[in-house]
């Protein structure tokens, strides 16, 4: 009969342990949604480099994607789905890949699946000295003239600097959630 109760005694404690857990503590946080990005750009952006440390793999040897130009017309077979995009581009580019790189921009915040998306766009290189500054990147891609209407953030990145990277990759996922919150609003 003594086992008895002290089995009765043991299935009291955990019962009352999960529901003082239950009561007391906090429940483990919910899972964050998942969100499907594309991330486009010109070779030699930095668009491997870029991802790779902010998924903490080792950047260092990174070979540049070779043959990316050439695939650039099935770009658009990536989009279906996507409800968020990453540009990158190289702020430290000659004039001429600059221009293409603008051109590509504008190309994709026109396209029928991605003109509605919420764009990180993200300016690289900032630690070469050649680098144009985020103002400037801004005022030669002529975007202030999509703030109606269009969702993106322009942030200036280096791989030196993960940190400002994971904040405006944090300033993204602002703008898929507020996406979330608010289906109409484009």
């Amino acid at each position: 009969m003594s086992e008895h109760i002290q089995l009765s005694i043991a299935l009291c404690r955990i019962g009352f342990y999960t529901c003082l857990q239950k009561l007391c503590c906090k429940a483990p946080p919910p899972p964050r949604p998942e969100y499907d990005v594309v991330c486009i750009g010109l070779s030699g952006a930095g668009k491997t480099s870029l991802l790779s440390r902010l998924c903490n793999e080792i950047s260092d040897g990174t070979i540049p994607t070779t043959g990316a130009e050439t695939i650039k017309k099935y770009w658009s077979r990536y989009y279906q789905g996507s409800q968020g995009v990453v540009f990158v581009l190289n702020s430290a580019a000659s004039d001429e890949e600059m221009e293409a790189s603008r051109s590509e921009l504008h190309l994709a915040l026109q396209h029928p699946q991605l003109c509605t998306l919420p764009f990180l766009i993200l300016a690289n290189h900032q630690d070469s000295p050649a680098a144009r500054s985020v103002s400037e990147v801004q005022k030669y891609f002529e975007l202030q003239p999509l703030n109606r209407g269009k969702r993106w953030i322009l942030a200036g990145t280096t791989t030196n600097n993960m940190e400002a990277v994971r904040e405006s990759f944090s300033q993204l996922i602002s703008l898929l959630e507020e996406k979330e919150v608010l289906p109409s609003r484009i």
